[in-house]
């Protein structure tokens, strides 16, 4: 279906955060938004004020009247929604034009300029800083982040002037396939999702393929070290990154007293004196990356100096909740093992001298049976580690698959306790910290209000 000739919209899984955001362009269009999801959310509460039209059980009845045209309906559905699901069947067999989210993507970058940011880990934070400097400066652009931008309250940004259109690209099921993008970072090609691929040169393979489709003209920036091969088409310029070395790379860097500056060196017009508005030492590779895209895309220096120095972060990246020289805590997406690795390391080198707790649950099943020991030497830079039970999302358990596989595998020194989710509340409540972190994608990240709460009455 073209673009010009859909009426309405209707989401099978419209509370992700990835697909919220293309809900909120249709519904910016004017167009009737509906959609199906398993529980509400702040996204699924704050996308029916906007205008969607949700409900919240699996039943074909509930389709608003609109979205039942099938000549002017599209549908777009998430690949964690289960085959059988019942809506879904009824538009698959009922003529609708049925679309996962990534091709719905797909046909953006094909009618605009596809900015897209793939990689294993740092996407969502470099595609948002990306966002942000483009943005706020005279080029502009559209974004579909896949998370809460703390500078604009939302995962989608909309620009009535721009061609250029952020995108962050979607290893999981090979959805990055359907891009066409105009330039793409890569930030890293650790193996993960092997549920799907089966095997570290499929997951690989997949990212070379990725390559394929950028448009001549265009560019690739990729992280240096990495074990995939690119192979882009004629006219597509490759350059490298990293925060030591590179085409684009830091220098002169300076981390202390709640402060990061460095020089970005770029091969196009080099910056000095860049502060990050949100100084984590991952955000240096993170920002150079970002102003990498944003500079061979026509940002001026003054432009990636202010949009670097004004980036707030993203919801649940890093997120300080209480920062102060009594107490730190925060909370942290990470869920692959060297997310894991690089969200500890950063905070031991901001707090070099402080015993920090972290809270993990474990997301899937077939992750941590591919990484726990991966997921226990990335932990165990920490000196005391609190482990719940995994976080199924879209899979059924496995027969000896339990958070006591990474519990096992921590080193020797490492402090370590296993409680129940239902229990975390508890055990904040019952132990002080100096600096606590909350880890993972499942949905601890729920009690992280609550535990703000229990935190901040006891520094009163």
């Amino acid at each position: 279906m073209k673009l010009e000739k859909i009426q309405s919209v209707y989401f099978v899984g419209i509370g992700g955060i990835g697909m919220s955001a293309i809900a909120r362009y249709f519904l910016q269009k004017g167009m009737v938004v509906g959609g199906y999801d398993k529980t509400p959310s702040a996204l699924t509460i704050q996308l029916e004020k906007e205008g969607a039209l949700i409900h919240y059980e699996d039943n074909v009845n509930a389709i608003p009247q609109a979205c039942k045209m099938a000549d002017h309906t599209l549908v777009i559905y998430t690949p964690a929604i289960p085959a059988d699901h019942s809506e879904l069947v009824y538009f698959q067999e009922n003529g609708f034009d049925v679309e996962k989210r990534a091709q719905v993507l797909g046909l953006l970058t094909q009618s605009n300029k596809g900015l897209c940011f793939a990689g294993t880990h740092g996407k969502t934070t470099t595609s948002t800083m990306c966002a942000h400097i483009m943005h706020q400066g005279v080029i502009d652009c559209n974004a579909f982040l896949g998370g809460i931008s703390k500078n604009y309250g939302t995962n989608y940004i909309l620009s009535k002037k721009s061609k250029y259109v952020v995108i962050e690209a979607d290893e999981f099921d090979r959805s990055f396939h359907w891009l066409r993008p105009w330039m793409s970072v890569i930030t890293s090609t650790d193996p993960d999702h092997l549920d799907i691929y089966g095997t570290k040169e499929a997951y690989l393979e997949s990212f070379r393929h990725y390559t394929t489709l950028i448009q001549p003209g265009g560019a690739l920036i990729i992280h240096t070290g990495l074990e995939v091969k690119p192979e882009v088409q004629d006219g597509v310029r490759t350059y490298t990154y990293g925060r030591d070395k590179g085409d684009f790379h830091a220098e002169n860097v300076k981390i202390g007293e709640g402060s990061i500056t460095f020089d970005f060196i770029s091969p196009l017009e080099s910056v000095t004196n860049i502060s990050l508005g949100q100084p984590i030492p991952i955000n240096i590779e993170n920002g150079i990356a970002a102003m990498a895209m944003a500079q061979l895309n026509g940002c001026s220096s003054e432009e990636l100096r202010y949009g670097m120095k004004t980036y707030g972060g993203v919801d649940r990246r890093f997120d300080f909740k209480i920062n102060t020289p009594k107490m730190v805590f925060l909370s942290d997406y990470a869920h692959h093992p060297k997310e894991i690795y690089q969200s500890a390391k950063s905070i031991r080198e901001l707090y070099k001298n402080r015993r920090i707790t972290a809270i993990f649950q474990p997301h899937l099943y077939t992750r941590t049976r591919d990484f726990y020991k991966e997921f226990a030497d990335a932990l165990s830079q920490l000196d005391q580690v609190v482990l719940t039970e995994i976080y199924p999302a879209r899979e059924e358990p496995i027969p000896g698959v339990t958070s006591e596989l990474i519990y096992d595998n921590l080193r020797e020194g490492v402090e370590k306790e296993m409680i129940n989710k239902a229990d975390v509340l508890d055990f904040v409540e019952k132990n002080d910290f100096d600096v606590l972190v909350v880890l993972g994608a499942g949905d601890l990240d729920n009690d992280v209000p609550e535990i703000e709460k229990i935190l901040r009455k006891k520094l009163s």
